[in-house]
């Protein structure tokens, strides 16, 4: 009977604190979809009248076209529906003056204006932000796949470059879950849970953002918190980039592709554990993708998911992607 009671006691407690940390967890969604909302209305409140700037197109069968455009306003992602259904369709990733530009970031000034595709001769600055954009991906679906009755930390996900084989997120989740295995259902229902997402295609709205804003917005997470300031102190303006893709609001080391409609095949392939860290027991999930424009026959893919299975080593991931330095 006493076991029975306490059995009871301790189901009332456990739902209550279910219930609060759902709630909590809803609460900061929203929380970071308002202030991400506010910020993003202030600064399109920078440019109260229509001012006119000239972008210069650059590209195959573009040069010397010149597109009027409204400054603050309009995006390479404006300029590009301008022309053809194929360069909305396409595009991926602009070269403003020739530095990297998110397709859905305003423009600010006169300037030239290059889109990139997946089909360029050199695509590979677009590969690494396509493969940033699906690690970001990757954990917009972590952050839900557990509901609300268990917390997940996404950490500062690894910078790898394509050739690592795999994209990757770091991840703590809830201790209670420190026991779990990831099964491969598990596996395929995280991808599931990504085909959904790019089935939607989302846009993936980019903000640059003082480290004031940064905090507000990720108030609910210390760990993010500590990405903020450690982003921040790198950045030569003092600016972190936030990104909003529906309603999760992520911090970027760098540009994502313009939608997650440009991904198609995508294969969450494996999750590995890296041991205690100082949020708890951190793993690593990986992944593999194609754009859409690109497509792997399924034996080759089977070969790219197998290599995709394997634990990525960040440090020599990193050095591969380092530049040599020119004495």
């Amino acid at each position: 009977m006493a076991s029975s009671n306490a059995c009871r006691v301790f189901q009332r407690r456990f739902a209550k604190t279910a219930t609060a940390l759902r709630s909590s967890l809803v609460e900061a969604r929203i929380q970071r979809n308002a202030v991400f909302s506010r910020e993003q209305a202030r600064q399109k409140a920078l440019y109260p009248r229509i001012e006119k700037i000239e972008v210069s197109l650059r590209g195959p069968g573009l040069d010397g076209t010149l597109l009027i455009m409204n400054r603050g306003m309009s995006t390479p992602l404006s300029c590009a529906k301008h022309l053809t259904e194929h360069h909305v369709t396409n595009s991926g990733l602009a070269l403003v003056d020739g530095e990297p530009w998110p397709l859905n970031q305003p423009l600010t000034h006169s300037c030239s204006l290059t889109l990139l595709t997946f089909r360029d001769k050199d695509p590979t600055l677009l590969n690494q932000v396509y493969w940033r954009s699906c690690a970001a991906l990757l954990g917009q679906v972590l952050e839900t796949a557990f509901k609300d009755d268990y917390t997940v930390d996404l950490l500062s996900s690894p910078e790898v470059p394509v050739t690592s084989g795999a994209f990757c997120c770091d991840v703590a989740l809830d201790p209670r879950l420190d026991s779990w295995t990831p099964s491969e259902e598990t596996l395929r229902s995280l991808t599931r849970a990504a085909h959904q997402l790019i089935q939607q295609d989302l846009a993936w709205e980019p903000l640059e953002v003082l480290p004031s804003v940064a905090l507000e917005v990720f108030s609910h997470s210390r760990c993010k918190q500590e990405e903020v300031e450690q982003k921040a102190a790198k950045s030569p303006k003092g600016t972190v980039t936030l990104y909003r893709c529906g309603d999760h609001v992520l911090l970027s080391s760098g540009p994502l592709v313009a939608r997650t409609g440009l991904c198609s095949q995508y294969d969450v392939t494996a999750v590995h554990s890296l041991g205690q860290g100082a949020w708890g027991l951190h793993r690593r999930v990986q992944g593999l993708s194609l754009p859409f424009q690109l497509h792997a026959h399924h034996t080759v893919w089977r070969k790219l998911r197998q290599r995709a299975e394997e634990l990525v080593d960040v440090s020599a991931a990193e050095k591969e992607a380092t530049p040599p330095v020119n004495e």
